[in-house]
């Protein structure tokens, strides 16, 4: 079928105007936050029902053209980038919260509610939805599902797939399942709901999902510590964690907390400068918690751990204390820096990092490394810097090169290549540092099963056999 045609069967599937052609468009739609590969996507296609999505792929099915998901468009993987004259999926219109249970505490949403929406929509009811990152004011609920986004909560509450009770996914063949439908015990055999959720689109799309909330956490305290050396990031945190319960632990370097303190939007917690930080999050539920924290606070400075430290005392300065934290990404964006999103058990964060610095240092002395993380799950994020006068695809081609060295390490240490962001293009050809062949032939039969003529999110995460 000819361009032209498609495009027009496309106008009779989804409402009036919402397929659109015009070439800003397809660039804005047909890309994610990287800046690696350029966007070639045929039309962008805005579904409002899952029987749009339906009849979406259904079509696709017929004239073998590859579906891409897109949603906040924010993924660091290019697993929602269109390369190859694919149909780009847009859930900006499925954005609506569908029904609520104050007695569950579940919420429906449709895949294209954005992030802060639901978070926003938990505390008008009085709950909390706690998965939350610095792109939550732009990031949609289907795209965060899946890549099973994690952020900086998860040392207490957990990945996103922790939050899902029911699933609704139009499969690569065009069929609609209601996956657990809500339930918090079904034991009937394979749970479906858990194979979409991190699969990137390429299972299938998912359209609405049924959300767990919670209670919301209640005097949320912050206090940021400069810390002497990388090793007492696991002294501290194994200090607090015998009489806290952590709602966040957060690590940064003095290099990064160096970028957002340029953009003058935040002050430097206090005068001590120190290599590496650490970031604290507590319910500070009483008088007795808070006296805890002053007493490890002062435990960890005789020990020699930390050398100073600034504790929050209003929600807006626990607010302007975790500026520290998030607005790193932000900052360092301008320098269009390499990011790998690695993860190890906690235990062995130290010895993982310092391995990691030390090559990257030793091959490329010229690149600035910026650290930072989730290290209290153990996931951290290598950011390495473009110089100014530097090509972008010559600096692509040498990070590249990192790769093999630092990923080598991460497969010594059995972590993962991809702690939260996906695999996408960028993680492709990396799978087998954390995958086996056997688990990668398992996962082309999936896909094969769910997606039998490859047409959802095509050359993202596997390859078909």
């Amino acid at each position: 079928m000819a361009p032209e045609q498609i495009i027009a069967t496309l106008k009779t599937l989804v409402d009036d105007g919402k397929v659109l052609t015009d070439p800003s468009d397809l660039d804005t739609y047909g890309k994610d936050w990287t800046k690696i590969y350029p966007p070639k996507p045929i039309a962008i296609v805005f579904p409002k029902t899952t029987e749009q999505v339906q009849a979406l792929v259904r079509f696709a099915n017929e004239q073998h053209i590859g579906l891409v998901p897109s949603g906040g468009r924010t993924g660091l993987s290019a697993g929602a980038v269109a390369t190859n004259g694919e149909i780009v999926v847009a859930f900006d219109y499925m954005n609506q919260v569908l029904d609520f249970s104050a007695s569950d505490r579940t919420v429906v949403c449709q895949a294209g509610v954005i992030t802060e929406q639901l978070q926003n929509f938990a505390e008008e009811q009085g709950l909390y939805y706690p998965v939350d990152f610095a792109s939550a004011g732009s990031s949609q609920l289907g795209g965060n599902l899946s890549t099973n986004a994690g952020g900086i909560k998860v040392i207490r509450y957990g990945m996103s797939r922790d939050w899902v009770l029911g699933l609704k996914v139009v499969t690569g063949k065009g069929d609609i399942l209601e996956l657990n439908k809500g339930l918090e015990k079904n034991n009937t055999g394979y749970d479906l709901r858990h194979l979409f959720i991190g699969a990137e689109g390429t299972l299938g799309f998912i359209t609405e999902a049924t959300m767990k909330l919670c209670r919301k956490p209640d005097n949320l305290t912050v206090l940021v510590l400069g810390l002497a050396d990388l090793t007492n990031t696991m002294d501290v945190l194994q200090a607090f964690q015998k009489k806290l319960d952590l709602t966040a632990y957060e690590f940064f370097s003095h290099q990064a907390m160096g970028h957002v303190l340029a953009h003058g939007h935040v002050q430097a917690p206090f005068e001590t400068e120190t290599p590496f930080y650490a970031l604290l999050e507590f319910e500070a539920v009483s008088d007795q918690v808070m006296d805890d924290a002053m007493a490890l606070f002062e435990q960890c400075v005789e020990n020699g751990w930390v050398l100073d430290g600034v504790i929050s005392q209003s929600e807006t300065q626990a607010h302007n204390l975790w500026q520290l934290r998030e607005r790193i990404s932000e900052s360092i964006a301008p320098r269009t820096p390499y990011k790998n999103d690695i993860s190890v058990v906690v235990s062995k964060v130290p010895d993982f990092l310092r391995e990691i610095d030390a090559v990257v240092n030793q091959h490329y002395p010229d690149f600035e490394i910026i650290w930072f993380g989730h290290i209290g799950d153990g996931n951290l994020h290598l950011n390495i810097l473009k110089p100014e006068d530097m090509p972008k695809e010559e600096f692509f081609g040498q990070c590249e090169q990192v790769n093999k060295w630092v990923f080598e390490i991460v497969q010594r240490h059995q972590g993962s290549v991809s702690a939260e962001h996906g695999v996408g293009l960028v993680k492709k050809d990396y799978l087998q540092y954390t995958r086996s062949p056997a688990e990668i032939a398992y996962l082309r039969a999936i896909k094969a099963a769910f997606d039998p003529n490859n047409i959802m999110n095509p050359g993202k995460v596997i390859d078909p056999a």
